[in-house]
């Protein structure tokens, strides 16, 4: 990397001029306030969210979004236990090892928690959140469910796996709730799991068996 090349990591939960990238993430999506995004910020961020964005020469390539448990946006349980909603670097700026970066600035900042949890996907048509990705960056699969959508690629099952990483010794895996799981998720309009309203589904996905 070049002495001209400049990395920042920002956090811009409540900070003036990056509200944008609340609500937007790193996709082509078209900026959106929308309301289950905005209701579960305004739920979370008091209870601890975070999110951070890597600047690269001025650029954003990458993100990390994070909270405690009782705040995070999957089924996942337990104490001392920071969950990672998301992390994404853009397929332009890899090789850097931002994800990495991304992961270590959370860890720095959250010191009151023993352990990270994470979703991670296998089989999923979606580049975003693969268990290759995860297992990068040190996490371990606890547990797997196996399901399909119950409006797009209905044919096609794919793994959620829940995944960790220990910070400290004596830590313990997380726990989850499967069947919650298969509602999805409402915090992120551009994650694989988002279960749109307009489905008008409790559950948008079913077991499937067949890998």
């Amino acid at each position: 990397m070049g002495n001209s090349e400049k990395i920042s990591i920002i956090d811009v939960t409540g900070k003036e001029g990056y509200e944008i990238y609340l609500y937007k993430c790193l996709s082509p999506m078209p900026f959106k306030i929308y309301k289950n995004r905005e209701n579960y910020l305004r739920y979370a961020i008091p209870k601890g969210f975070r999110k951070k964005v890597l600047l690269f020469n001025g650029e954003a390539v990458g993100q990390i979004e994070y909270a405690p448990a009782s705040a995070s946006g999957y089924p996942i349980y337990g104490e001392k236990l920071l969950v990672m909603n998301c992390i994404w670097v853009l397929r332009k700026a890899k090789g850097h090892n931002f994800g990495l970066r991304l992961l270590k600035s959370m860890i720095q900042d959250q010191k009151m928690f023993d352990r990270v949890a994470t979703i991670a996907l296998e089989n999923h048509w979606s580049p975003w959140m693969k268990k290759w990705q995860m297992e990068k960056l040190g996490f371990k699969p606890v547990d797997k469910i196996t399901v399909k959508h119950k409006v797009k690629h209905r044919e096609k099952c794919f793994k959620i796996f829940l995944m960790w990483l220990p910070i400290r010794e004596n830590a313990t895996p997380p726990k989850w709730d499967k069947t919650e799981m298969l509602k999805g998720v409402k915090f992120c309009m551009a994650h694989p799991l988002y279960n749109a309203d307009r489905w008008k589904l409790e559950y948008v996905f079913e077991p499937c068996n067949d890998i």
